[in-house]
């Protein structure tokens, strides 16, 4: 699964154990998210004010047995969307700031895991409409991330 909601990863069979013992930072400088407009959808890039930025992640481990390794996987927390976002999409990945990091990880004693789990603050956000050339796999040059000419 590639998300995983904050209103019940503490408590879903799917990911407790993993927000109890096996989280992570996922780096990322933005990312995308599609609006409906009209009939089609319009996609959006959307990043911070100043990226590289994180998101609140989950590992997991399991045994492939087919091929009989070792699988490492990751998910993505989501959650309410902030107001510059909603704009876009009712959700969002939960991205944490930098005084979270050591907390989520783990290495403070204490730390608030589900406080953590909050929208990115909207007046640090930015947004721009871009080509629908992101919506394809086989497309993937940094000027998908310029913004789209009107």
């Amino acid at each position: 699964m590639i998300n995983a909601r904050c209103e019940t990863v503490a408590t879903s069979a799917a990911f407790r154990s993993a927000f109890q013992k096996r989280r992570c930072l996922i780096p990322a400088d933005g990312f995308y998210e599609w609006k409906k407009v009209g009939g089609a959808k319009q996609p959006y890039a959307i990043t911070t004010d100043a990226p590289p930025f994180v998101f609140a992640g989950l590992w997991e481990g399991w045994k492939d047995p087919a091929a009989e390794q070792w699988v490492h996987t990751y998910t993505i927390i989501t959650g309410p969307a902030n107001a510059a976002t909603a704009e876009v999409h009712d959700r969002m990945p939960v991205i944490l700031p930098e005084e979270h990091w050591a907390g989520w990880l783990g290495e403070t004693d204490g730390a608030d895991l589900q406080a953590m789990l909050q929208p990115y603050p909207a007046e640090h956000t930015r947004l721009w409409t871009v080509s629908k050339a992101v919506g394809n796999v086989k497309n993937d040059t940094p000027d998908l991330f310029v913004p789209n000419p009107a």
